[in-house]
């Protein structure tokens, strides 16, 4: 029986780059394969004609003899290429879903795992700076054994299952896949007398109290890194890294915003309609806040520059005081009649002395006369 084209098998034509015979081969090889068709032959001479077909094609010189001669140009038995390892092609190509393809070796040292830290700091200290003194429970390279595992005097052995490689081939029929080793666990090494401070581990827990700096102006979920302060590696490798998570705590007077601070500023009634100077709180200290006469509730008053530097540079923010006009509690009775007194005097003068409550009536006449209407 003749063989089909090499092109033809795997659906693409002369022109195809590597990129996509290498996708069309995938395709190709994963609808055939026979662990997906067990009860069909012709699944299984298919996946090996694509198999075939990619082993050639996927080769520059055995793809150029295969478009100047053919079939010949890469038959053995013609002296022509081919004889490839199927497993290796199938590694090669499918690598990245079964753990790697073939003749990769051990990796180099696995690097410690990086830890977090929350640090609470009231809004002064994320401000101003700070520079505090923290507990962190970590694992670190064991002194006894210098993070080897082994026990004074010996040393770890070369693994007798991967030969050091820290990784075994599998093969099951079709499949070729290589694997972490399950005797060394892919450190190529085992420890047959291992310490007795770390029991084999190369590292101890221990709780390092270390000094964090914190720069001026930080804010809610920004993080310090302490370089090589995480946990050390478990094969010699560099230390992770220490990441400080920043949490400020709500301030009893001061809201943060960015770079800007908000107050509520209570004045009296007496001083929102005569006007007055206020002294009032800055981070920095007290300020005077002159307050116009006529005042409303609500009324903003900006202080520049009394806000916050951000940590990565800039202006300062600006303090946003916010009026709130108090009423008064607890009246005495000529304190009451005085109000009343007051309210009548008001209230013969007409809208004048309240626009905004007149306007406001005028406003909620005019809405239930729509509706009537």
């Amino acid at each position: 029986m003749s063989k089909r084209d090499y092109y033809e098998v795997l659906g693409v034509d002369k022109q195809a780059e590597a990129k996509e015979i290498k996708k069309a081969y995938r395709r190709v090889a994963m609808k055939y394969h026979p662990d997906r068709n067990p009860d069909d032959p012709k699944a299984e001479n298919k996946f090996k004609e694509a198999s075939e077909a990619y082993e050639v094609l996927s080769d520059n010189q055995k793809r150029a003899a295969y478009d100047q001669y053919g079939h010949a140009g890469v038959d053995p038995q013609m002296g022509g290429g081919g004889g490839g390892n199927f497993s290796d092609i199938f590694g090669d190509v499918f690598g990245d879903i079964f753990g790697g393809g073939g003749g990769r070796g051990r990796g180099g040292p696995q690097r410690g795992s990086d830890l977090r830290y929350n640090l609470d700091l009231s809004l002064e200290q994320a401000v101003h700076g700070d520079t505090l003194k923290i507990r962190v429970p970590t694992l670190v390279t064991c002194k006894v054994c210098d993070g080897s595992g082994a026990k004074k005097g010996s040393s770890p052995v070369t693994c007798g299952t991967c030969g050091g490689q820290g990784q075994v081939r599998m093969t099951q029929g079709f499949f070729s896949v290589q694997q972490t080793c399950p005797t060394c666990h892919g450190r190529g090494t085992v420890i047959k007398d291992p310490c007795q401070a770390c029991h084999g581990q190369g590292r101890v827990e221990e709780t390092k109290t270390l000094s964090v700096k914190v720069p001026p102006g930080v804010d809610n979920g920004d993080r310090i890194r302490l370089s090589g302060e995480g946990e050390a590696s478990p094969d010699g490798g560099p230390a992770g890294d220490l990441y400080v998570q920043v949490s400020v705590r709500d301030h009893a007077i001061f809201e943060r915003d960015g770079k800007h601070l908000y107050c509520d500023v209570p004045i009296s009634f007496p001083d929102a309609v005569l006007g007055g100077e206020l002294e009032v709180p800055t981070l920095d200290g007290r300020v005077k806040l002159k307050i116009p006469a006529e005042t409303q509730t609500g009324k903003m008053f900006r202080l520049r520059g009394k806000g916050v530097v951000p940590v990565r540079g800039g202006s300062a923010g600006d303090l946003m005081c916010r009026v709130v006009i108090e009423t008064p509690v607890k009246l005495s009775k000529e304190q009451t009649e005085l109000v009343k007194q007051l309210q009548a005097s008001l209230e013969s003068s007409g809208s004048q002395q309240s626009p905004r409550k007149s306007s406001w009536f005028e406003g909620v006449k005019s809405f239930f006369d729509d509706m009537k209407a």
